[in-house]
């Protein structure tokens, strides 16, 4: 029989592979927008307990179908402080459990009806005009596809049936250390153990690998896939390292567990697995091994599951042993804690780390509310020099999460998200602004006072003081809210009105009063007095604005402010 040729075979093989992986994309992308807010919701119920964090993992990673990326946002809510490194054991196990809906869906003999898939789902896609048939369409074209590039490369692997060579090279795959090692080298290359489930599902529906070779390669894309997780950390901080090191101590665990039970696990995978009625055996082990491959990929991860999720915390020391937390250092302030280019494709996880970003951010401005007025009425020019120069990180890391959100509008989003980032932008907005009433308004004021040689009231500064608390605490709550999303917390903010202009207003009224007969020599003074209490008025806006914000983003719910809330308080300085 004349040999396959192979140069045709490469080809169309890695053609195959091609389609597969885009459909895979498509598919993903089409379960991201159907999922909405619900992976927010997921994210919402991370740490809520071992079962909960492992469920939540596994259905992250099956919509998004990269347990690097999941792993990579568990290092973001560490940072945060919303999760302990032991807590996001589960979220990682359950991670490896979202992977194998991959095999389960490949495994599916409907190549077929590719075609018809492909037709069906560019048809929805394009031609229908409500946004629920259009996204269905997008999954079902990406499914489409991956059944499509299924049987391209089944048909073009199919004379390796019959060639000697290559079927003596599958022999020694039945050694498993060797099956591993080449599952692991193959995943660590192309970067997905996806392609790695499909192209064994390819041959074993060509009956020319055996399901102990096919499960020892699985085994191996395991452990492969861990080197995405490194490589995601390289730049990023120490817990980053840490959840890549669980990935890696978790999968190589589970093989060097499993190993030596290759066997077992076969024959396990084959009771519960259903049977073919052909008779000729290689059409039988290409009718039946696709479909107990991948029961065995979700057979091994869930016992894995259950094996390892009662110790996630002696796991997170054995880490913290390995890789060790380094110093605590103070930080460069602009540099974005949470922002990742990898997020951008899952607007879901980008939107959630903006927010994030935005407390932050959030962090840098707080302090400048709370020195702004007391520095300007009783600070030196080095004080107020200092005091200015903090809006610069607050530009920088404006700019920074504004690039991230512009990325973010690339991508096709749902109503819901489209919402919760104009709200996010509010709050930026909202922040940027107050870093530069500190900047423009309240320490040029300051340094006028200087500059002038102007005697403020010597009581100024305790005049003052109740209004600056109170202006501070509502931002402080306001970002609080944002932080714990918590709706009536920002609702209390928002009803200070009242409060900050009783305030304001008695303010106003001591500096009338405390006016001397003859205040000429006195009127520059207090129309800087005048200014801090119209920029402290302006900063409650502000802080209101976020509080708005807030409520918005937490009910879903448009509300149209009155128009004298349309602008904030103009200045006078």
């Amino acid at each position: 029989m004349q040999d396959p040729n192979f140069t045709v075979m490469s080809i169309k093989v890695i053609g195959g592979l091609a389609i597969f992986l885009y459909g895979m994309g498509l598919m993903t992308d089409g379960l991201k927008l159907v999922a909405g807010s619900g992976l927010r919701t997921l994210l919402a119920r991370l740490t809520r307990n071992r079962f909960s964090g492992v469920l939540t993992g596994a259905g992250i990673t099956a919509v998004i179908q990269s347990s690097s990326v999941t792993t990579v946002l568990v290092v973001g809510f560490i940072s945060a402080g919303l999760m302990s490194l032991s807590q996001s054991v589960p979220v990682i196990i359950g991670a490896n459990i979202g992977t194998t809906v991959t095999a389960q869906i490949i495994a599916f003999k409907v190549t077929k009806a590719a075609l018809a898939m492909i037709a069906i789902g560019f048809a929805m896609t394009f031609a229908v005009s409500k946004p629920r048939a259009k996204k269905a369409g997008g999954i079902l074209l990406g499914l489409g596809f991956i059944f499509f590039g299924m049987q391209i490369m089944s048909e073009a692997t199919g004379p390796l049936r019959t060639y000697q060579p290559f079927l003596d090279l599958m022999e020694t795959m039945r050694n498993p250390l060797l099956a591993i090692l080449v599952g692991m080298i193959f995943t660590a290359l192309v970067q997905s153990s996806s392609a790695t489930t499909g192209i064994v599902i390819v041959l074993a529906g060509q009956g020319v690998i055996s399901l102990e070779g096919g499960i020892a390669i699985i085994m191996g894309a395991n452990i492969g896939t861990c080197v995405t997780s490194l490589l995601a950390t390289i730049g990023k901080p120490r817990e980053a390292l840490q959840a890549a090191g669980v990935h890696v101590l978790f999968n190589v665990a589970g093989v060097l567990i499993w190993v030596g039970l290759i066997g077992p696990l076969a024959t396990f995978v084959r009771w519960i697995s259903p049977e073919s009625t052909v008779a000729i055996p290689i059409e039988r082990l290409a009718a039946e091994t696709p479909r107990q491959i991948a029961n065995a990929h979700t057979v091994f991860n869930v016992a894995n599951m259950l094996i390892f999720i009662g110790l996630t915390v002696p796991m997170a020391k054995l880490i913290k042993k390995i890789v060790p937390d380094k110093a605590v250092k103070i930080s460069d302030r602009a540099t974005p804690h949470y922002l990742d280019a990898m997020f951008l494709s899952t607007p879901d996880i980008a939107l959630e780390r903006v927010r994030l970003e935005l407390i932050h951010l959030g962090g840098l401005v707080l302090p400048m509310i709370r020195q702004g007025v007391p520095t300007a009425i009783q600070g030196s020019r080095q004080d107020i020099v200092k005091l200015a120069l903090m809006d610069d990180d607050v530009d920088d890391l404006y700019a920074q999460i504004y690039a991230y959100i512009g990325g973010l509008s690339q991508y096709e989003m749902s109503a819901d998200q489209t919402h919760l980032l104009a709200e996010l932008v509010e709050i930026l907005n909202a922040l940027e602004a107050l870093g530069d009433t500190i900047e423009l308004n309240i320490a040029p004021l300051g340094l006028r006072r200087i500059d002038r040689q102007i005697q403020l009231d010597s009581g100024a500064k305790q005049l003052f003081q109740p209004l600056v608390d109170l202006v501070s605490s509502t931002l402080a709550d306001a970002l609080t809210s944002l932080e714990t999303r918590d709706e009536s917390l920002a609702k209390e903010v928002s009803h200070k009105k009242a409060e900050v202009s009783g305030i304001a207003d008695s303010i106003f009224a001591s500096m009338a009063h405390a006016l001397p007969r003859d205040a000429k020599e006195r009127m520059e003074a207090v129309q800087i007095e005048i200014n801090f209490l119209e920029l402290l008025r302006r900063t409650y806006y502000f802080a209101r604005r976020i509080a708005k914000a807030v409520i918005e983003i937490e009910s879903n719910q448009d509300r149209v402010l009155p128009a004298d809330e349309d602008a904030p308080p103009a200045s006078q300085a």
